[in-house]
C-alpha cells in the first residue's frame, strides 16, 4: 500500500504529464462525444458532475483573481467546451432517470433535489424556476449585451491605440521592444472581445436547452412511470420531480457559475489588481459614504416592526468600518506631508542638473502651426514617415538610426521647423501649412502662379500652390507634394549627409551584437586582435562620410580583421575595407550597360597630391598644399565636376588609391558629397568611360 502510495505521488510530483494537455484535453473531447452515445454508470456520473461544479467555482474564481480580461485568453474557449460537456452531462442523466426511475441512485442529483425540494415538491419546483429565470433574465442578457457592446468599442479603439504605440515609439517615449509587447497587447485584447461576442451566445443558448431538457424530464418521466411502470400518481410526481429538479440544479449550477465569471469578465476595467484589491481599495475609498449609509440603519431601527439588532448590528459594523479607513487615511495624510516637509528641507541643496546636459542625438523642432502635421488625430503623418525613414535608412545604409524625438519650440517662427543633430541646428525651413510645394521637374512647359521660394532641402526654385491647383500642376509638368513630405525628404537628406555623425558606440555596439548571434566566429576574431569599438566605429564612419552602406557589416569586419595586423590607421584600414566592398560600391554609378562614366586626375596632379601627403599622428594621412598649388589643383577637378555635370552624367572621379582618400578631403567642402573612386575598386567586368579629365592649367 504504501509502494501505491508513493508510485501515485512520484506520478503527480513529475510535471512531464502536465505537459501533455493537448493530448488529454483530446481525449476529454472524444469522451463527451461518447457520454452523448453511451449510458454511463452512475458512480462515473457523480464523479463527472462534481468534476462540472468544480470547473465553474475554478473559472469564477481564475476570473476575480486576474487584472486584464485577457490575460484568461482561453476563456471563450474553455466557455464552449465546458458548455458542451455540461450539455452531455444532462443527456446522460436524463437517459438514466428515465431508464431506471425510482431505482436511479445517483447520490449527488438526489441530493441536490432533497435539499431544494425539502419535503414540499411545488416549493422546490418553483426556486429551480426562480433560479433558472434569474440566469436567463439578469446574468445571461447582460453578459451577451456586454460582451457586444465592449468587442464594438475594443475594434473601434484598435487604430488609435496602434497611433499612439507608434508615435510613443517615434518621439523615443518607448523602446521597439516595448512597443511590440504593446501592440500584442492590443491584438490580444481585440481577439479576446471579438471571442467573447460570440462565445457569450454559447451561454445564452445553454440556459435555454437547460429548461427544455427539465420540461422534458418531468413530461417524459411521468409518461414512463405511469404508463410503462403503472406507478401511481404520487409515487411518479415525488420520483420524477425530485430527480428532475436535483438534474436541473447540479447542471443550472455550473452554468451559473461560468456565466456570472463571464459577466465579471468583459465587464472588468483593466487595472494592476484582482478584483477583490479594487473593490476594497474604491468601495473603502469613501469613509462619508459609510458614515452617511450606518445612520440611516440606525434611523430605520425606530420603525415599528423592524428588526433592531440585526439593523443596529450592520449600522454598527459599518461605522467602524468608516472610523477604521478614515484614521488610515489620516494616517496616509500625515506621512505625505511628513515627505513634503522632509523635500522642502532639502531644496536648500544643489539642484541635480544632469538630465539638463543631456542632448538627443536627432530632434525635429517644429512651430506651433507645424503641429497638426504631427498630430494623428488632426490627419498627420509625419510620425509613420519617421517611422519609415528608420527603416528605410537601415535597409539602404545599414544605419541604425537612433529614436527621432519631435517636439514643438516656442522660439521658432509659427511655420518654421528646424532639425538637430546632438544640439547642434543641421538644417531648417519654413513651411506654408495649407499649401502644397511645387518643383519644376525640367519638363514645365507653362509656369504656374504661386509664391515663390527656394525650398530647404536642395536649395532649388520651387513654388507655393493651394491644394486645388495640384492636378494642374502636375498636368504642367510639376511634381507637387505636401508639407510632411518636405520635412520628411529633408530630414532623410539629414541622416544621409551627417550618417558618420550619428553612428555613436552605442549603435557600432548594437550592429557588432546582430552578427554575434549568426556569425560569432567574426566577433570572436575581432576580440582576440583586440580591435576597439572606437577603431570599428571610425572605419564606419568613414564609409557613411562617402556614404557607402555598412549593412555587409560581416564583411567589414572579416576585413578588418584580416588587415590589422599590418596597421592600425583607421584610413588605410577603411580602404582596405573599401577593396573588399568593391562590387558593391561601384554597382551604385554604372549605368544599365554596366559602364561606369569617370573623371581622370592628370598624373602631374597626382604627383603632386602625392608628394604633398604627409603622416599625421592624430589625423591620419593628411594633404599639405601650399596655397598657390592647392587653389590650382582644386580649380582644376572642380572645372572638370562642372564640365561633366553639365553634360548630364554623375559625376565620379577615378584615381589611383594611393591618393584617393585625401582626394575625397580635398573635394567635400567644394563638391556636395564628391564620388571618389580608386582603381581597385573598379572590378574587371565593368567598362570604364571617360568623360573628362582634370587637368593642368598648362596641359589644358
Amino acid at each position: 500500500m504504501a509502494e501505491g502510495g508513493a508510485g501515485v505521488m512520484d506520478f503527480f510530483s513529475n510535471r512531464e504529464w502536465m505537459q501533455k494537455t493537448d493530448i488529454l484535453i483530446g481525449i476529454g473531447v472524444i469522451a463527451v462525444v461518447v457520454m452523448l452515445v453511451i449510458p454511463l454508470p452512475t458512480f462515473l456520473l457523480d464523479f463527472l458532475l462534481a468534476v462540472s461544479v468544480m470547473l465553474g467555482v475554478l473559472t469564477l474564481l481564475i476570473v476575480m483573481y486576474i487584472p486584464r480580461s485577457f490575460d484568461f485568453s482561453v476563456f471563450p474557449s474553455l466557455l464552449l467546451i465546458t458548455t458542451v460537456f455540461r450539455l452531455a452531462l444532462n443527456v446522460s442523466s436524463t437517459r438514466l432517470i428515465l431508464l431506471q426511475g425510482a431505482a436511479f441512485d445517483g447520490k449527488i442529483i438526489r441530493s441536490f433535489g432533497n435539499f431544494v425540494v425539502g419535503g414540499n415538491y411545488v416549493v422546490g419546483f418553483i426556486v429551480f424556476i426562480i433560479l433558472t429565470a434569474v440566469q436567463f433574465i439578469v446574468i445571461t442578457k447582460g453578459a451577451t449585451r456586454t460582451a457586444e457592446v465592449a468587442a464594438r468599442f475594443t475594434l473601434d479603439a484598435m487604430p488609435g491605440k496602434q497611433m499612439s504605440i507608434d508615435s510613443d515609439l517615434s518621439n523615443g517615449l518607448i523602446t521597439e521592444d516595448e512597443a511590440r509587447v504593446r501592440r500584442e497587447e492590443v491584438r490580444k485584447e481585440a481577439d479576446f472581445y471579438g471571442a467573447m461576442d460570440g462565445a457569450s451566445k454559447f451561454v445564452q443558448g445553454d440556459v435555454k436547452v437547460g429548461i427544455i431538457i427539465t420540461f422534458i424530464n418531468v413530461i417524459g418521466g411521468f409518461i414512463i412511470g405511469m404508463a410503462m411502470r403503472n406507478e401511481s400518481f404520487d409515487v411518479a410526481l415525488r420520483t420524477y420531480t425530485l430527480l428532475t429538479i436535483g438534474d436541473g440544479l447540479v447542471t443550472q449550477i455550473p452554468s451559473l457559475l461560468i456565466t456570472t465569471a463571464t459577466g465579471i469578465i468583459v465587464t472588468r476595467a483593466v487595472s494592476k489588481e484582482n478584483l477583490g484589491i479594487d473593490l476594497g481599495n474604491q468601495m473603502g475609498s469613501q469613509p462619508r459614504a459609510l458614515f452617511i449609509t450606518a445612520s440611516a440603519l440606525g434611523a430605520s431601527a425606530l420603525i415599528p416592526g423592524f428588526p433592531k439588532v440585526a439593523v443596529l448590528l450592520v449600522a454598527a459594523g459599518l461605522g467602524a468600518l468608516g472610523y477604521l479607513l478614515t484614521r488610515s487615511k489620516e494616517e496616509e495624510k500625515r506621512v505625505t506631508e511628513k515627505k513634503q516637509k522632509d523635500a522642502a528641507l532639502k531644496e536648500h541643496r544643489p539642484e541635480d542638473v544632469s538630465q539638463l546636459i543631456q542632448v538627443d542625438p536627432l530632434e525635429v523642432e517644429i512651430g506651433y502651426n507645424l503641429i497638426p502635421l504631427v498630430d494623428p488625430e488632426q490627419g498627420g503623418t509625419l510620425l509613420d514617415r519617421v517611422t519609415n525613414i528608420r527603416r528605410r535608412s537601415a535597409i539602404d545604409m545599414g544605419l541604425i538610426v537612433p529614436p527621432i524625438r519631435i517636439r514643438d519650440n516656442m522660439e521658432l517662427e509659427p511655420e518654421a521647423y528646424s532639425i538637430l543633430i546632438k544640439g547642434v541646428d543641421v538644417g531648417r525651413g519654413e513651411l506654408q501649412v495649407s499649401k502644397l510645394m511645387a518643383m519644376d521637374s525640367g519638363d514645365v512647359q507653362e509656369k504656374i502662379q504661386g509664391d515663390e521660394f527656394i525650398e530647404p532641402v536642395f536649395g532649388l526654385h520651387a513654388i507655393w500652390i493651394t491644394p486645388d491647383l495640384r492636378d494642374t500642376a502636375e498636368s504642367r509638368g510639376y511634381t507637387v507634394v505636401d508639407c510632411p513630405t518636405i520635412i520628411a525628404t529633408h530630414l532623410t537628406e539629414v541622416i544621409k549627409r551627417h550618417a558618420d555623425e550619428i553612428l555613436g558606440r552605442q549603435e557600432v555596439q548594437k550592429l557588432m551584437d546582430n552578427v554575434k548571434g549568426d556569425y560569432p566566429a567574426v566577433i570572436t576574431e575581432i576580440n582576440e586582435k583586440k580591435i576597439s569599438l572606437g577603431e570599428v566605429q571610425k572605419v564606419l564612419q568613414n564609409l557613411l562620410r562617402e556614404r557607402v552602406s555598412i549593412r555587409n557589416i560581416v564583411t567589414i569586419l572579416e576585413s578588418l580583421a584580416s588587415y590589422v595586423d599590418h596597421t592600425r590607421d583607421a584610413g588605410l584600414l577603411t580602404e582596405y575595407v573599401r577593396g573588399a566592398l568593391a562590387r558593391q560600391i561601384t554597382k551604385s554609378y554604372v549605368d544599365e550597360r554596366g559602364t561606369l562614366s569617370v573623371i581622370t586626375v592628370d598624373p602631374e596632379i597626382e604627383n603632386i597630391i602625392r608628394s604633398a601627403i604627409f603622416e599625421d599622428p592624430v589625423e591620419g594621412r593628411v594633404l599639405g598644399l601650399d596655397p598657390e598649388t592647392h587653389k590650382m589643383v582644386l580649380g582644376s577637378l572642380i572645372e572638370a565636376f562642372n564640365r561633366v555635370k553639365g553634360m548630364g552624367y554623375e559625376v565620379v572621379y577615378l584615381v589611383s588609391p594611393q591618393i584617393r582618400s585625401v582626394l575625397f578631403s580635398l573635394l567635400e567642402r567644394e563638391i556636395p558629397s564628391p564620388v571618389v573612386l580608386s582603381y581597385n575598386e573598379v572590378s574587371k567586368t565593368i567598362k570604364v568611360s571617360v568623360i573628362a579629365s582634370a587637368l593642368m592649367p598648362t596641359a589644358a
